[in-house]
């Protein structure tokens, strides 16, 4: 269900939804800003879904002895400056020095299927989207901790639910600011465009927005008079929100000559939800929204689902048959294994565009992409169903990242050996390499529990 803004601040202030002024709406509403005037690091999460085939993430420039170590899954690493590149992968020649071709991650522990929900970026078994499936903060909402920002997380999609066309406005989304809370995320770039920018593009709606916000603190500011116990406490919580809101809003204002500076220019297609656009168009459209975004200072996490089993990929050009990414998935058609490599291509063209562009934006010494990690995932693990024991993986970072694995093509252990890795350790790794220092982020592994290895902790060899 879209939502509009104006209903969304009466009804979760009032109560008459059952829905609350609750961290999972932050990136619709702002986050607590820090004080702190460090240069923050950045996160762009991209969600693909039908799996990455371990086969289209090999070298064609690799010796007999590297391929069959590859085909075998033995752990092994080689220099990206050595190789050539697959055909879908080149568009990023450029930057090698910044690459990753992450292999041997397994995805168990939130489980392969045809969709991982809030899993794949919890590390924990999500199953249908279900609020009691959801166990806890995923990582990109726990990693937006560390590096504060007006907007906090910020959530975009392409996903479509069965039985639906497409999807816009403001939806459910799949990331998590705690147990039991869902996140809510832009389904279309105009929406995204218009609550993003909205401080220098439409001030007569902001200041309508404010002028609701301080109605209903007033309003509910007087409900507390005669309250006690629990009651109060529940409407002092709401007032804290509403006052909270209202002081993000004002710190989004101060941004205002550095979002005109940053400000995007979107296609008029993508009007009224964009209904004529063309898949390669939001994609573009959304890649350019997220540089500005965190070019402006908004949001340093962005979680972007840039395709599910529903999206319509009829439009890609290179789909003569007009297939299914879940027709893909099966192998239907006879031309799979080139879809994939087209769906792949249009994939990499938007993280050329982003890493390209925050290049060229200058922060101290050096860039914006300095400063900034790009993990292209898959939603489930290795394929359609399954497997889930492993997930290749697209790294993209800067020179300042605090990960030791640049410029490489890295296979560590296969799952259910000694030294693998789960999807639980990779989550653990990046916190704890940007400044949260848990022992074990993510569920277990049952495969690794009954083997009586060890599967707790971050991968050391990746911590600089």
């Amino acid at each position: 269900m879209a939502l509009n803004r104006r209903e969304f601040f009466k009804k979760t202030a009032l109560g008459t939804t059952g829905l609350a002024l609750t961290p999972s709406f932050t990136h619709l509403l702002g986050a607590p800003v820090d004080g702190t005037a460090t240069t923050p690091h950045r996160f762009v999460f991209l969600r693909k879904s039908n799996g990455n085939l371990p086969k289209q993430f090999s070298l064609p420039s690799f010796s007999s002895e590297e391929l069959k170590k590859h085909e075998e899954k033995e752990a092994f690493e080689v220099a990206l400056d050595r190789h050539e590149l697959p055909d879908w992968l080149k568009g990023l020649e450029n930057h090698k020095e910044n690459m990753t071709l992450l292999h041997g991650i397994s995805m168990s522990v939130s489980g392969g299927g045809h969709y991982s929900y809030s899993g794949c970026m919890g590390a924990y078994k999500a199953g249908r989207d279900i609020l009691s499936n959801i166990k806890w903060a995923t990582v990109d909402f726990e990693l937006a901790k560390l590096f504060p920002s007006p907007f906090g997380h910020v959530e975009m999609s392409l996903a479509v639910p069965h039985g639906r066309d497409h999807r816009t406005g403001i939806v459910s989304g799949y990331s998590a600011p705690a147990p039991q809370q869902r996140n809510y995320c832009y389904a279309d770039p105009m929406t995204a465009y218009n609550e993003l920018f909205k401080s220098v593009t439409n001030t007569e709606e902001v200041a309508a927005d404010n002028a609701l916000l301080d109605y209903l603190r007033g309003q509910e500011t007087r409900r507390l008079h005669g309250l006690g116990g629990d009651e109060r406490l529940k409407i002092s919580d709401q007032v804290d929100s509403l006052e909270s809101i209202r002081d993000r809003n004002s710190k989004v204002a101060e941004l205002g000559d550095v979002i005109k500076q940053h400000l995007p220019e979107i296609d008029p297609i993508h009007a009224n939800g964009g209904p004529d656009a063309t898949l390669p168009q939001k994609q573009a459209a959304f890649t350019d929204i997220i540089v500005a975004a965190l070019a402006s200072g908004l949001t340093n996490v962005v979680t972007y689902t840039i395709d599910d089993l529903g999206t319509d990929i009829s439009s890609l050009p290179e789909n003569n048959e007009k297939t299914s990414i879940h027709a893909v998935g099966h192998g239907q058609g006879g031309r799979s294994d080139v879809m994939r490599d087209a769906i792949k291509t249009h994939h990499m063209k938007q993280v050329e565009t982003l890493v390209t562009k925050l290049k060229a934006v200058p922060e101290g010494t050096g860039t914006m992409f300095d400063n900034t990690t790009i993990i292209y995932m898959p939603e489930t693990g290795a394929g359609h169903h399954n497997p889930d024991t492993e997930a290749p993986m697209v790294l993209m970072t800067g020179k300042n990242s605090k990960l030791d694995l640049a410029g490489r093509y890295i296979r560590l252990p296969f799952h259910g050996t000694v030294g693998h890795q789960t999807l639980s350790n990779w989550y653990t790794t990046l916190l704890n390499a940007y400044g949260n220092p848990i022992e074990h982020y993510g569920d277990l592994d049952l495969t690794m529990q009954r083997r009586r290895l060890k599967q707790t902790g971050a991968i050391e060899r990746f911590l600089i």
